[in-house]
């Protein structure tokens, strides 16, 4: 299969049918075991794109899953995400076992005219790239398999004018517990963390100290979370976590650093400076300045003399 040409998944009923399953109980949310798949991943690379989300914990997998450019294997429990309209390969090398866990998947069309039809929005981590999956410990594993196994007798057997609440406020829960778990996980993997924080000063520091701001202007959100190999959402969650800043002001706050040397160490004019830094306008340079530190570029380097 083509990179190029993902398997488009519209439909629940589809999927259940691609990986030999019986139909689902409900066409718009479904729960599957990865051990009652009788079509498992083809051999060889297959992308598949998803019109819905989707919720999986996986363990004991024989093959390999790529997101974006980056491969990714995984033995432990872990769980990763997936918003509608993103692209999940899985590359299968040769015969082997189905991994255990479960999915989840929710069409949209479950969420309308509910709140969680808008809310869904705000929880980050259905952004967030394979290689940031959710690393579950015991007890955490087994309160998702809880929650799953009462959305899943809800829409088996209880279908009546209350089952839409019901599921929607177990995902509700599902999804709260979830963040929960990922701010745990920003801040137990310190080693990981402090290598993060060490790599993004050092492109920082080295991005502000050369060519590249004069040419490119101020770093995006997206550039540092290329070169740090992380999505912007899981960039802006960890950052939030270690250091309670955005990643735009994690920016900002190198830009002024920078900025205040060269006031108090140069001689260059406020105008040279702000050119330096990436500013085309001198006075957009002034703004951002006096909006961090409640003085001008001119009232700091006059309080040196």
């Amino acid at each position: 299969m083509s990179d190029n040409k993902p398997i488009r998944i519209k439909t629940i009923s589809y999927f259940h049918k691609l990986r030999g399953l019986t139909g689902p109980k409900h066409p718009l949310i479904s729960v599957i075991n990865f051990e009652d798949m009788t079509e498992p991943a083809q051999f060889g690379k297959q992308s598949l794109l998803f019109d819905f989300y989707m919720i999986s914990v996986k363990r004991d997998m024989d093959h390999k899953y790529r997101y974006g450019q980056n491969d990714y294997d995984f033995d432990e429990g872990v769980m990763f995400c997936m918003a509608p309209h993103q692209v999940l390969s899985v590359i299968r090398e040769e015969q082997g076992r189905n991994p255990s866990g479960w999915m989840l998947m929710i069409h949209p069309d479950f969420l309308w005219n509910t709140a969680l039809s808008t809310s869904i929005k705000r929880y980050e981590f259905f952004e967030y790239s394979v290689n940031e999956a959710l690393f579950l410990s015991e007890d955490e594993e087994q309160k998702m398999q809880q929650i799953i196994e009462n959305i899943k007798q809800e829409y088996q057997n209880n279908i009546d004018q209350f089952s839409q609440n019901i599921i929607i406020s177990q995902l509700e829960t599902l999804f709260n517990y979830s963040e929960r778990f990922y701010q745990r996980q920003f801040l137990t993997r310190k080693k990981a963390s402090h290598q993060f924080l060490e790599k993004l000063e050092n492109f920082l520091s080295d991005y502000f100290e050369g060519k590249n701001i004069i040419e490119h202007g101020l770093p995006s959100v997206r550039l540092l979370s290329e070169k740090l190999n992380m999505s912007p959402q899981y960039m802006r969650g960890l950052l939030k976590s270690l250091t309670g800043q955005t990643t735009q002001q994690i920016i900002h706050e190198k830009l002024i650093e920078k900025a205040k040397e060269r006031l108090s160490t140069t001689e260059l004019t406020i105008s040279e400076i702000a050119y330096e830094l990436g500013f085309e306008h001198p006075q957009s340079f002034n703004k951002l300045f006096k909006a961090k530190t409640n003085i001008s570029p001119l009232e700091f380097r006059n309080s040196f003399n």
